[in-house]
């Protein structure tokens, strides 16, 4: 219903099909993503860094597919995205890395190749082990966290403001993001990124929440 929703009210589409829609987070909740794109007949991209959860949605059928090539993912997307084919591919990676392929995709062939976005990281507890830094591997960021946890904080905060900006800049081309409860603006915020609104008060966000825009 949220990605049918966001369809509706940010595309003013009813028909999915060739939309692309991109996020991350394949666990507990996040894990039925997959197949809401699917259902909603769209092209879903969903980034996780453990292996394991895409493992477990990939044999429940939930997700069809898992590649954890950029360069694949993106020829994927494009054939599916052309053909009009509901496709539900996880990428083993990091979600900043697929954020910033699609802004490289944007400056160097003009192509804006996702049109609804958000992200289902456990950022509510981003210092311990609910959001995974770009800048290590997820096996590198599991014993950061156990021998340094204030330096795994900080590049946690690095980590999202470069997430940010990399969704900032598709969102000025026309994709459309939301938050979906998870608190990523909030986390991005303290982390010093560009969230605000502009011209609103400290406590409002330049992307709306699902729960009050899409579902409300």
């Amino acid at each position: 219903l949220t990605v049918l929703n966001a369809g509706r009210r940010y595309l003013k589409a009813e028909d999915l099909s060739g939309k692309v829609f991109v996020t991350s987070g394949l666990g507990g909740m996040s894990g039925a993503q997959a197949k809401a794109a699917v259902i909603a007949g769209c092209v879903g991209i969903i980034a996780e860094v453990d292996e394991a959860a895409l493992l477990k949605r990939h044999k429940q059928g939930w997700l069809m597919e898992i590649s954890n090539n950029l360069d694949h993912c993106i020829a994927r997307l494009r054939e599916a995205r052309k053909n009009k084919i509901a496709l539900s591919l996880g990428y083993h990676g990091n979600v900043v890395n697929l954020w910033e392929r699609l802004v490289h995709e944007l400056d160097t062939t003009g192509e804006l190749l996702v049109d609804l976005g958000s992200d289902q990281t456990s950022c509510h507890n981003p210092f311990n082990g609910g959001y995974y830094p770009v800048q290590l591997s997820f096996e590198e960021g599991k014993q950061l966290l156990s021998s340094n946890p204030g330096k795994f904080r900080t590049l946690v905060q690095e980590s999202l403001k470069r997430h940010v900006a990399a969704i900032n800049k598709l969102a000025d081309k026309g994709m459309f993001f939301w938050d979906y409860g998870n608190a990523f603006l909030l986390e991005a915020q303290r982390a010093g990124a560009d969230v605000a609104k502009k011209g609103a008060d400290k406590t409002e966000f330049r992307y709306p929440s699902y729960v009050q825009h899409i579902m409300g």
